[in-house]
């Protein structure tokens, strides 16, 4: 397996509207630059490219613009370009706000669609890589609902006495994907996965108007630093996850980033001493697309203060869910803020070995939620823009992609069934770590 990569800073003018909470939030200052992260895979046979913005998130017309662009420099097909954003709030505004079309950063798009085809066409310098996978709990995170006992739900950052007794799922998987050099057997490139809303240093005043990575870029500067590995970070089903310790400035996201970058350190040493239990023989790439088609809220149908104009005139929305393989490790790319409870089910129902959620990956159509979330009411239940039963649509796709996938990458053609049914480990199960 070969790899090339590329690392572009990719910060705004001071002065550029935030992301952040709404409208009229002005950067007045820099904390920390935001980064275009890209890694091109290679097996021999095919390639995919992951690359993961410092953005908040990205309009479909904008992703499918520049998965077509960078598919075309490639020359591979569209669906092996993925696109994600790390949800940073102390970014520039490149989402259309359909009641404020004006806030789209339309000069910084432009720059940034030059920025990463140049950088995806200096992908040249390959070096030749095993690649190991690694998952383990951090807590880090917290849900930001309470529910009550008769299923009504409270958003947290609006009432932050309760935060000490609520107890609603978090995910707090961070998988980790890392590429050693065959000759020496270093480190040359981690990918970090966790979920979490960037936002353990969006505090009041100052601290929402400074542009900054929030943790994730501490994370990679902590990894990075550490190992001489170059490093991305990729957000997982963060909906309605926050830091616990939630907009508390920038100490709050550095020590997150930090404690991630140990955790990190710590799966690369476990992977290196453990190569039997954790690297991939005869790792393959590949990618596929699927759409699904769900219903629009009727509450929401042709409601310009809620729907970009595309939707307007609209009973249904068609969304695309993007899978992309690195060997036994699948990336599920989502088209908005995907709640952690969606999020695991989709690693639940998974055939991959690991499956890592993709933040905001093919779309941003706002907040994804569980059915029941629209009982128990909360913010994002409120945010969601079509009908209950979409999150539900969207795992069967998730699902049945995650399943064509591997079937195409690791055909069985002789078993008598599919993947994994024929399967039958022993009850305790590790294999020689060589």
């Amino acid at each position: 397996m070969k790899i090339a990569f590329f690392n572009r800073v990719i910060t705004p003018e001071i002065g550029a509207d935030l992301a952040g909470y709404g409208i009229g939030w002005h950067s007045v200052m820099k904390l920390d630059d935001l980064h275009l992260c890209g890694l091109l895979v290679d097996d021999g046979e095919n390639k995919v490219l992951l690359a993961s913005f410092d953005l908040l998130g990205l309009d479909e017309w904008y992703i499918r613009k520049i998965r077509k662009a960078c598919a075309d420099l490639l020359q591979i097909s569209e669906e092996s370009v993925l696109l994600t954003c790390t949800h940073t709030h102390n970014g520039p505004e490149t989402r259309s706000l359909a009641p404020h079309p004006d806030q789209l950063n339309q000069p910084y798009l432009d720059w940034l669609e030059t920025a990463i085809l140049d950088a995806v066409s200096g992908l040249t310098d390959f070096c030749e890589c095993d690649v190991a996978f690694y998952s383990l709990r951090i807590d880090e995170n917290r849900n930001r609902r309470y529910v009550t006992a008769d299923n009504r739900a409270s958003f947290l950052p609006h009432r932050r006495e309760m935060i000490p007794i609520s107890n609603e799922f978090a995910d707090k998987e961070l998988g980790i994907l890392c590429f050693f050099n065959t000759d020496d057997k270093r480190p040359v490139y981690v990918i970090g996965n966790y979920a979490a809303h960037p936002l353990a240093g969006h505090g009041p005043g100052l601290g929402g108007l400074r542009i900054s990575a929030d943790y994730p870029g501490a994370f990679r500067d902590y990894v990075r630093n550490e190992t001489g590995a170059e490093c991305m970070f990729i957000s997982g089903a963060a909906g309605d996850l926050v830091p616990k310790e939630d907009e508390l400035g920038s100490d709050a996201f550095q020590q997150m980033g930090m404690r991630l970058g140990k955790a990190a350190l710590g799966a690369i040493i476990d992977a290196q001493r453990n190569p039997g239990r954790f690297f991939m023989k005869d790792a393959r790439v590949g990618a596929l697309i699927q759409t699904f088609r769900v219903p629009l809220r009727k509450k929401y149908c042709n409601q310009p203060e809620r729907l970009p104009a595309k939707y307007l005139n609209q009973d249904e929305v068609t969304l695309e869910i993007q899978c992309l393989a690195i060997g036994d490790v699948c990336f599920v790319g989502v088209p908005g803020e995907l709640c952690c409870e969606l999020g695991q089910e989709i690693k639940w129902h998974s055939p991959f070995r690991r499956t890592f959620i993709a933040y905001d990956a093919t779309a941003y159509f706002s907040y994804i939620c569980p059915g029941n979330f629209l009982v128990a009411g909360g913010y994002e239940a409120v945010s969601q823009r079509f009908s209950a039963r979409g999150g539900l649509a969207l795992l069967n796709t998730a699902t049945n992609a995650m399943y064509e996938l591997r079937e195409k990458l690791f055909p069985d053609a002789d078993q008598v069934e599919p993947y994994p049914d024929y399967l039958d480990p022993p009850l305790v199960n590790l294999p020689p770590n060589k």
